[in-house]
């Protein structure tokens, strides 16, 4: 090694870590997932990680903040791609409901992350205090079930579904399955165990698809 070589190895190794947002981002959203927002201190995080406090706040401001952060993570690096599988248009409606239910089984027992929804499990146990985080992660939620509703309503446009289908209540009765399954995958529910559950939705597909909103002129 030459004697400039050896100059620079002495430099650098008194150098700080290079902060990597999108790195400290996994392992805080990893964090959140296992234990939700409450019960996860800023002290977790800096060790979770390995940046210092006054990086963390420098980066997000808050606890608060980096939890939004981890947030959006989630739905970009996650949930997107389950999601993107409505907006196809080269498989028949119960192909594609089939295909998305798949996907959200997949990553709710996937070995590299905590198990069920990061949504659902986030928001668990949360007070008074955290009325503004609980009422985002709702919002954040719903647009799950508005993504069915949307994805229906396009293809009863289309002519693939009939017009009385009852698109909001489909995907109610689809979002309320989902979050059985994030419970059963916290419980330990193999993804060969949530499948077998899908292939009973798919069994009764052809009825849950008739589902016509119900006239309330008779109340």
């Amino acid at each position: 090694m030459s004697t400039e070589q050896t100059a620079l190895v002495r430099k650098s190794r008194g150098r700080p870590k290079q902060f990597d947002r999108g790195t400290a981002l996994s392992k805080a959203l990893n964090l959140f997932w296992r234990h939700g927002y409450e019960a996860t201190s800023l002290a977790d995080l800096v060790e979770a990680t390995g940046a210092k406090a006054p990086t963390l706040y420098a980066e997000f401001g808050n606890k608060e903040g980096l939890f939004r952060a981890a947030v959006e993570h989630y739905l970009t690096n996650f949930y997107e791609k389950s999601s993107c599988l409505l907006s196809k248009t080269d498989l028949s409606v119960e192909e594609t409901i089939g295909q998305y239910l798949r996907a959200i089984a997949e990553l709710f027992t996937d070995c590299d992350t905590p198990s069920g929804c990061f949504m659902i499990s986030a928001s668990s146990g949360m007070s008074s205090s955290s009325a503004d985080i609980a009422e985002m992660l709702r919002a954040r939620h719903l647009s799950q079930e508005r993504s069915l509703f949307e994805f229906f309503e396009k293809r009863k446009q289309s002519g693939e579904l009939t017009s009385v289908i009852d698109s909001a209540l489909l995907a109610k009765y689809l979002a309320c399955t989902i979050q059985g399954f994030s419970v059963q995958a916290r419980d330990g529910a193999t993804a060969a165990e949530l499948n077998q559950l899908i292939d009973v939705v798919m069994k009764i597909w052809p009825q849950l698809s008739r589902a016509t909103v119900v006239s309330t002129a008779a109340h």
